[in-house]
């Protein structure tokens, strides 16, 4: 007898749904290089990221209107959760990682948000008493030895601001990792759809304050490129990664769309190089490899 197998339409699905989750990292992760060609404009990191969330505002301001009018109302403490969560995971991790793009390279801003992962089980090691197995030590140390890799040989090569931009993207990635601890409890009374917009939603308004209380209102008048890039930033790259990465983790299931997501950093390292005119080296080649290696164990192990 043959031995069973996943049937055509069934195969078809989960390819569908593997080619969306790519899509979705590759478009989140494109994100680094529109910042870089941003910041060619002579515009800071404040004013880049209000133009962004001016721009995707509209679409999550939508989505989140049509929830709350289907869905039942917030407790207090509920709507106290996701404020925090807003700032914190959208609002103060983009901001870092913006600032942290104007000092370093994108293809190593992108590993260094790719450690996210190890810094949730980090965090759950220390303030929630969670056991590292020799396993999850083993990916671990792999994906911190590559990450550190391109950052010696991007501080041998990119000046001496490298070690600040580091920091930023470094506190990003830990920003974004206690989002993700806290909204394991509330995306299920809440649901994803509904918890994203909402808390994009408290991130764009504080992003938008922050512009008008640190930079005069002249800064809104631009380029007509950067208002073609910010709009290119928020739609291809934000509102259309979110959305993409929702559909794909109903077809295919969280950990297989996760690990569909370690097509990111790759995807940044050649289009730094394509459109950026980044170095691609050995080094690089060698450091991404051992990050995604460590991420690929750390997922394996917590599928």
């Amino acid at each position: 007898m043959s031995s069973p197998s996943i049937s055509a339409p069934d195969r078809k699905a989960y390819l569908a749904g593997l080619a969306i989750a790519i899509t979705g990292a590759v478009l989140f992760s494109t994100k680094a290089i529109v910042a870089k060609l941003l910041y060619r404009y002579h515009i800071d990191a404040v004013t880049l990221i209000a133009f962004r969330m001016i721009c995707s505002l509209p679409f999550f301001a939508v989505i989140a209107i049509w929830k709350a009018k289907t869905e039942p109302s917030l407790t207090g403490r509920e709507r106290g959760q996701i404020v925090f969560m807003g700032l914190i995971g959208y609002y103060l991790s983009s901001f870092l990682d913006f600032l942290g793009l104007q000092y370093i390279s994108a293809g190593l801003e992108r590993l260094i948000l790719f450690l996210t992962p190890s810094f949730v089980l980090l965090i759950s090691t220390f303030f929630l008493k969670k056991k590292i197995t020799g396993l999850e030590w083993l990916a671990l140390g792999t994906a911190y030895l590559g990450t550190v890799l391109v950052f010696v040989h991007d501080a041998r090569t990119g000046g001496s601001n490298i070690a600040l931009g580091g920091a930023f993207v470094l506190g990003s990635a830990v920003s974004y990792a206690v989002y993700l601890l806290m909204s394991g409890e509330i995306v299920r009374r809440v649901g994803s759809m509904r918890l994203v917009a909402y808390a994009m939603c408290v991130s764009s308004a504080a992003c938008i304050v922050q512009f008008f209380l640190l930079r005069p209102v002249s800064m809104l008048v631009q380029p007509a490129e950067v208002y073609g890039l910010s709009v290119l930033n928020a739609v291809m790259c934000t509102v259309l990664p979110v959305f993409l990465t929702m559909a794909a983790v109903e077809r295919i299931g969280a950990a297989t769309a996760s690990q569909a997501g370690m097509i990111g950093p790759v995807s940044t390292l050649f289009l730094g190089a394509l459109i950026l005119g980044e170095p691609l080296t050995g080094i690089q080649l060698a450091g991404t490899a051992l990050v995604l290696a460590g991420i690929y164990l750390l997922s394996r192990k917590r599928a």
